[in-house]
């Protein structure tokens, strides 16, 4: 199948092309709104078995994707969010199963009431229609996206990124494989077989009326684009500038264990710590280990000048590294005067994504709750549990930090919106 989608897309007028894909998810998707549980929740299963049927292939996929970005020079976070082994491509089938599981969003009843006229009222979740992925090096948002657009009953037309295309292209077989044996239309899973950059630009329209959403999953730049040119609803953030607040009343044991985590369990994805903020009132106790844990496990400090004051291998913060998302091992940090100046910093130089306080102090912990406008908010956990699947979602499509429709992880749920049914016994308005 691979080798066939590259055909298509090299023997094909690109307009054309991508004008058909929406023309079929289009169709595709009023078919699946329509579509018993059982037959999406089978589709899933079946796509799970096709994957490890066809690890080898993805693998080999995989591995030839990988090395020509390795050629190309390309930083090692990027790598890091490109390279599949069988333990991750295990976890990527695991996802598809818990994702089938989980209970159908299409037909809640979200509400109900009746008026003093007789009219019945009921609020029920439909799915939103086409969804546009567009995405560059995680080629697991292949499966992740295809599965929370099946699941909810809205096809998906998937654009991946030129260095995760192969192992894209596979991956996307097995989903559309599962969707065949389940006796669903293969349309309902698409990936635009071109690396031409030009698609993306041609999904951003629209695709005449066929596309509803668009989710860009990428680099500062892609999501830029896409919020920029975008003529359908975006679901996006443009980058995670994700703190850790040190308070006062913080167990040092336990802030080094969430700072280290937050830090460097995977500083590639969106929910690595990128900023340190520590209570003045505790720096005498806190900063210098917190700072040389963070040094010693090799990642680099930018600091403020109380920072440098408690290790020389600090170096100077400046004023862009508040606003800067490293992707890498390197964090900045500084002191502040309390929660009401750590609040202010956030506010000032987060991108409403994911802050997390550490305090034994449970009222400081809920003003920092309250206070913190981010999509996502914790208290004593570390900011790398951003993440659909640890919010018992089974994988997420993205992370959106906008405040309309979906915001934090974008689940099965959030990619349904809703419509009215009333029911009468021949009721006219007067």
């Amino acid at each position: 199948m691979a080798e066939g989608l590259r055909a298509v897309a090299e023997g094909d007028d690109l307009d054309s092309l991508m004008l058909d894909i929406g023309r079929r998810a289009r169709a595709a998707a009023r078919a699946l709104a329509l579509a018993p549980p059982q037959a999406k929740t089978a589709a899933l299963h079946a796509a799970a078995a096709a994957l490890r049927a066809r690890a080898a292939t993805i693998l080999a996929a995989n591995a030839t994707d990988v090395a020509e970005a390795v050629a190309r020079g390309t930083a090692g976070s990027f790598i890091d969010r490109l390279k599949l082994d069988p333990k991750r491509l295990e976890a990527v089938a695991v996802a598809l199963q818990d994702v089938a599981d989980l209970p159908d969003p299409v037909g809640r009843v979200l509400a109900t009431w009746t008026r003093p006229n007789g009219l019945v009222f009921e609020r029920v979740a439909t799915p939103l229609g086409v969804i546009g992925v567009i995405f560059e090096s995680r080629p697991n948002v292949t499966a992740d996206a295809g599965a929370l657009c099946l699941k909810s009953g809205n096809a998906a037309i998937l654009r991946a990124g030129s260095e995760s295309f192969r192992t894209s292209v596979e991956i996307a077989a097995a989903l559309r494989e599962g969707l065949r044996s389940a006796g669903l239309s293969e349309d309902a899973i698409q990936l635009v077989p071109t690396r031409d950059r030009a698609a993306v630009g041609m999904m951003l329209t629209g695709l005449d009326g066929a596309v509803d959403v668009i989710v860009p999953r990428g680099g500062k730049s892609l999501v830029a684009r896409v919020q920029a040119e975008a003529r359908v609803p975006v679901f996006a953030h443009l980058e995670g500038l994700c703190h850790v607040y040190v308070d006062r009343a913080a167990d040092l044991d336990m802030a080094k264990a969430i700072v280290l985590n937050a830090k460097l369990r995977r500083t590639g994805v969106c929910g690595s710590a990128e900023t340190l903020l520590v209570d003045r009132a505790c720096a005498a106790t806190h900063l210098a280990p917190l700072v040389t844990m963070l040094l010693d496990a090799g990642c680099a400090v930018r600091g403020d000048a109380e920072t440098r004051a408690a290790d020389p291998r600090v170096t100077a913060a400046t004023p862009e590294d508040w606003t800067t998302e490293y992707l890498d091992a390197i964090i900045a940090c500084r002191v502040v005067d309390g929660i009401a100046e750590a609040v202010d910093h956030i506010e000032r130089h987060g991108s409403h994504h994911t802050d997390s306080i550490v305090t034994a102090d449970a009222a400081t912990a809920e003003r920092f709750l309250n206070e913190v406008d981010s999509a996502i908010v914790l208290h004593n956990a570390s900011t790398q549990f951003a993440d659909g699947g640890e919010f018992g979602f089974g994988a997420e499509i993205g992370i959106a930090t906008g405040r309309m429709h979906a915001r934090g992880p974008v689940g099965v749920e959030q990619l349904t919106s809703f419509k009215y049914r009333v029911r009468g016994a021949g009721q006219t308005r007067p």
